[in-house]
């Protein structure tokens, strides 16, 4: 992982993030201390509807009201 100063980090931006666009992270440090650290946004999966069809079951009566012992623990 390449470490640069704030100064460096201003005048090159451009290239860093050219860099991270590769895979790379870029440690930014103030005073030889890193403060800041520039790598690539990681992308989620994207999720597909349905995917779950037939590996979960729902119960009929999952919406049912709860039981009045349940409701006082909720309500005090």
């Amino acid at each position: 992982m390449r470490v640069v100063n704030i100064h460096e980090a201003k005048t090159h931006f451009s290239k860093l993030i050219d860099s991270v666009l590769h895979g790379h992270e870029v440690l930014i440090a103030m005073a030889g201390k890193p403060v800041a650290k520039l790598g690539p946004i990681e992308k989620k999966p994207q999720r597909k509807p349905g995917s779950l069809k037939g590996k979960i079951k729902i119960s009929k009566d999952f919406d049912a009201p709860l039981p009045d012992e349940i409701l006082e623990d909720f309500e005090g």
